[in-house]
């Protein structure tokens, strides 16, 4: 698999492609209505990506390479898919010459306006920069939903005291320190040992999520039935709230259950889920009561982050 995200222009975004995968979506522009992509490193870089836009009346490919800033913005145009492909793919896997045999232009790219200094005392700082700290230990917000939850925490009435690009001025400093400190990790971290519990779990049959976006009511009734394979016997996830709770260092709380509704099929499903987190080197609290939730803890959240 490829180290990067491609972003479509749906907005659909698809993480560690494989080459043949990245190659059907760039041969798939021009179909349906979408006409580029964007390609991001994990983790996201700022002002490091690639684009690509397919022109179908004149039927040539616009590639651009942005490596650090609007004065290194690069763009080369070809009239078949391939050497785009191979370039792209060369890019994701870090080789030396990725571009070469492109014919690079530097675009002509006005200077970004200067971004204003936050005004904001001592207290809506701290509390601002402490909320953008925790989404980013939470690990999975993208820089872009982070910029947008920075720009409209303080918001209060007519009151918007960061603009856009000030939240993401803060975001992409931020961000950029909390990758020096990931940088420092070594071996496997508890989140990539919960990631591969739950691929455990989905190859079982049960539809296991990480920080899921649920629907209001009980467990069962929170739309994660729709979300995994039709012949799923139960289910696992934890949402955003439970990630703050790990993120925090108070263990992360599983929500569980079978999609048959029986308490049976309940504690079955829990007992699963604490053995595969077993397996995964992970310990847990829970008393088998199919009421109760599962606890992971103790854990160490030190979830990389991918934007």
């Amino acid at each position: 698999m490829l180290p990067i995200t491609v972003c479509r222009e749906d907005g659909r975004r698809h993480v560690r492609v494989s080459a043949r995968e990245l190659g059907d979506l760039v041969a798939g522009l021009g179909a349906g209505g979408e006409l580029f992509l964007v390609v991001q490193r994990i983790p996201d870089l700022p002002e490091v990506y690639l684009q690509v836009w397919y022109a179908p009346v004149e039927g040539y490919y616009q590639l651009e390479h942005r490596d650090g800033g609007y004065d290194r913005h690069y763009v080369a145009y070809e009239d078949t898919p391939e050497p785009v492909l191979a370039a792209m793919a060369g890019w994701a896997r870090g080789e030396e010459g990725w571009g070469h045999g492109l014919a690079w232009e530097r675009m002509r790219l006005r200077a970004p306006k200067r971004v204003r200094p936050l005004k904001l005392d001592d207290h809506e700082r701290a509390r601002l920069e402490r909320r953008v700290r925790e989404l980013l230990v939470g690990g999975y917000a993208t820089r872009a939903e982070l910029a947008e939850a920075a720009e409209r925490f303080l918001v209060s009435g007519r009151r918007r005291p960061v603009s856009s690009e000030q939240a993401w001025e803060l975001v992409d400093r931020m961000w950029l320190e909390r990758l020096a400190e990931q940088a420092r990790w070594e071996d496997e971290t508890d989140p990539e040992r919960l990631t591969g519990a739950f691929a455990a779990l989905e190859r079982a049959g049960i539809t296991a999520r990480e920080n899921f976006l649920a629907g209001p009511g009980s467990p069962r009734d929170s739309g994660i039935g729709a979300v995994g394979a039709p012949d799923a016997r139960g289910f696992v996830y934890f949402h955003s709230g439970c990630t703050d709770s790990a993120a925090a260092g108070r263990g992360l709380p599983l929500f569980y259950g079978g999609f048959d509704g029986s308490s049976g099929t309940t504690a079955a499903v829990g007992r699963e889920v604490v053995a595969a987190l077993t397996a995964a080197g992970l310990p847990s609290e829970w008393d088998g009561d199919p009421d109760s939730v599962i606890t992971v803890t103790p854990l160490d959240w030190r979830k990389r982050l991918v934007g």
